[in-house]
Order: C-alpha cells, then structure tokens, then sequence
C-alpha cells in the first residue's frame, strides 16, 4: 500500500509540473504579445486604440469562455479538457504568426482567447483532485504562480528572437512548444476516463446556492486585472516610445514586476493558511487596499526608477490579493462542481484582462498621456477595496 501510495504521489507531482509548465507556456504568450505591439503597430500602420483593441480581443475570447469551459471541465474531465485546451492554444499560436493584417489578427486573438479559455479550470479542477483539503490552497497557488513565472521567462527567450527575426516567429515557436508539452501530459496520465463516467457523474450549477464571497471575488479580480493586464500590455510600449529603452534593455526590465508578483503568488497560499487562517478576507482586503496605495504612487511618479519600484510593489500585492482569491475559493466550493465555480470566479479576473488594455489604449489615444491612463487604474483600485468590504465570514 505504501508503495502505491508513493506511486501515486509521484505520478500527481509530475502532473503538476506538467500542468505548471503549460500554464507558464499559455502566459508568455501574452508577455510576447505585449512586447510585439509596437512592432505590429508599425507593421500593420496603426495607432495606439487599435493595439488595445488587439490586445483586448484576446481576452474578449478568453473571457467568454471561462463558464463554458468549467462546464466542459466538469463534463468531459479534467484530463481530457487539459488536452484540448493545449492542442487548441498550440495551433491558435502558430496561427498568430501567420497574421496578414489587423483585422486578421484581432479575429485570430479572439478566436485565441476562446480556445485557450478551458484551461485555468481543468488545471485547477486536476490540482483539486488530486491533493487532499489542507494543502489544496498551497497547491492552487503553486499553480498560479506559474503565470507570472511565464510572463517573467518569456522575455529573456523570445525578445531575441523578434530582435533578430520577427515577432511572427516568436509565436511559432510558442506553439511547437504546446505541441511538446501536449504529448508528455498525453502520456503521463493516460488511460483517460470515459465521457459517459464523467457524464453520469457531473453535477448542475444552481446559481442561487452560490457561496455570495464568489460574486465579491469576481468585482475583485475584475478590478485588479484592469490593473495588471493594463500594465503588462501598455508598459512594454510606454518604455519603448516614452522612456526610450532599446528592445535588449526591456528583456531584463520587463520581467521585475512579473518575479515580484510570482513570489506573493506562489507564497500566497501558504500565507492564507499558517497567518490568516479563518481571517483569510483580511488577507485579501489588506492587498488590494496596499494595491490602491502603490497604484497611486505610480500616477504620481515622473522618475523611471520610481515607476519600476511601483510597479514590482504594485504586482507583489495585487497578486497576494488575486492569487488569495482563488486559494480561499479552493477551501469553499464544491468538488464535484469545482471547475464550473472557479469558472465564474476567474470569469470576473479575465473581464478585467479584456478591458484594461482597452482601457489604456483609448485614455492614451484620447489624452495623448500615460499619465491619465495610470490614473484611470487607481480608479480601478478603488473598486477592489470597495468590494473586498462585502466578503463576510461563515
């Protein structure tokens, strides 16, 4: 029994950093998006509200699909949804590189977003099935943390790819990579259970049973991904055309925040259990008001030094608030139900993804001033500390 006890354990712990892998893979495309914006604004001949709505087309998909994809979670497995979803993103990032115009481009983003979408459920769904109640929490925010960790890689890799061939070769090369990781999750966690098993025992949602700190947590993680999805797009290009960094000097500069906000992420689990234990809601309250605090501190600064302080604090809280959402979700929902939840949980998170490069991009084409649109972020700060206050105990 010990030895299959072991067995078992080792097999979960590769299917972690399977999965952690393929969501570190699924992020960096979007940092090399963000980073190939001011190229394809000048390939493509186009101004500063047209990049936004690429950027955001994106996430109008990924969006969209978050409830859908729980639902095929809980319908067809998490194994199963887990291969879709990579075979799906793997091909749509080819495709990326094959764009021949905006407008191309914008539909393939979307269509992007769509097939990416069942991801974040099926992989959670698999890290709550396969890890007992008391280090769920920890493990659930071991596996977000592998967003900010691709976020943080992906520059180092791909800028000097786009510096010495184009951004359209990155994205290819990020798909063969999905390819790779497709098969070895195929083959480490074959054989795959039956659609008519998953089927018979798949629950309904009943929205009016929904614990009421889910809605809380979908205003906040709507709030606070304005904020990180508006600065991951936008900063890249405020340092490339306002500060004027060359393309090598952001490789190292872009990924500061992202390591910072890695750390709370990865930690922020652990936080959640050994120092807030039955006080998680201050826990979540405490970042985003810290959050609020920073995000007004970068408005304020005029200094690139003081901007990059900002932004690495403003990541680290943001993501201890965002990531604690989701380690708290994990203690509360239902199992059989998990990924249609964490569905609607992390549908709030990606609305926020889809309007704040939307965001940005119209304040700075409006006003002509990054400045603006920082402001327009704290504002969005605000919503978080003001809905953190309807997160009420048992």
């Amino acid at each position: 029994m010990i030895n299959r006890d072991n067995q078992v354990g080792i097999k979960h712990f590769w299917s972690f950093i399977v999965l952690y892998l393929g969501y570190m893979l699924l992020f960096a495309d979007r940092t090399v998006m963000n980073i190939s914006l001011a190229y394809i604004g000048k390939d493509f001949h186009v101004g500063a509200a047209a990049l936004g709505a690429t950027a955001s087309a994106f996430f109008l998909g990924y969006t969209l699909m978050q409830i859908p994809g729980g639902y095929l979670t809980d319908l067809l497995g998490s194994k199963r949804m887990v291969i879709i979803a990579l075979i799906a993103w793997s091909a749509m990032t080819m495709v990326t590189g094959l764009a021949w115009s905006l407008a191309s481009l914008i539909v393939i983003r979307f269509l992007f977003g769509i097939a990416e979408g069942p991801y974040p459920s099926a992989a959670l769904k698999r890290i709550s099935e396969n890890y007992g109640k008391k280090v769920k929490s920890q493990a659930t925010s071991a596996l977000i943390s592998s967003n900010y960790a691709g976020a943080a890689i992906a520059p180092l890799i791909i800028v000097p790819i786009i510096a010495n061939s184009s951004w359209q070769q990155a994205f290819i090369w990020l798909g063969l990579g999905g390819i790779v990781i497709t098969l070895v999750y195929y083959l480490l966690e074959r054989p795959l259970k039956s659609i008519r098993k998953e089927v018979a025992a798949r629950p309904q949602i009943k929205w009016q049973n929904i614990d009421r700190r889910v809605w809380a947590f979908v205003i906040i993680g709507l709030a606070l991904n304005v904020i990180t999805k508006g600065l991951e797009a936008w900063m890249p290009v405020y340092f490339l055309r306002e500060q004027g960094i060359n393309l090598k000097n952001l490789a190292w500069l872009v990924p500061l925040p992202v390591i910072s906000g890695g750390i709370a992420a990865f930690s922020a689990g652990f936080i959640m259990v050994h120092l807030f234990k039955h006080r998680e809601r201050w826990l979540i309250t405490i970042a985003s008001l810290l959050t609020l605090v920073f995000m007004f501190g970068l408005f304020k600064s005029s200094s690139l030094v003081w901007i990059v302080i900002f932004e690495v604090l403003i990541y680290f809280v943001k993501s201890l608030a965002f990531t604690g959402i989701f380690s708290f979700t994990a203690q509360i929902l239902s199992e059989k139900s998990y990924g249609s939840s964490i569905g609607i949980v992390n549908f709030g998170g990606q609305l926020g993804g889809f309007i704040g490069p939307l965001l940005i991009g119209e304040i700075v084409q409006f006003t002509s001033s990054y400045s603006a649109a920082f402001l327009g972020l704290v504002f969005s700060a605000v919503l978080a500390v003001l809905a953190c206050l309807f997160i009420r105990r048992v």
